[in-house]
């Protein structure tokens, strides 16, 4: 299972361990907003990933 998690903002450290948690025993990928704004590579990797949760 690949799982894509989106982070909008700097994730606090509450965020840290949710998204750390929820990714255990899957292939997890980590797309920052707030760093890379490639957006024709995101939308690619939405489609390449399972499932895709987005944080604030």
């Amino acid at each position: 299972m690949k799982l894509l998690n989106i982070v909008k903002t700097e994730p606090s450290d509450s965020t840290e361990f949710l998204i750390k948690a929820l990714s255990e025993g899957k292939k997890a990928t980590r797309w920052n907003l707030y760093e890379n704004t490639d957006y024709d590579k995101l939308v690619a990797e939405v489609f390449a990933h399972d499932e895709v949760v987005s944080w604030w």
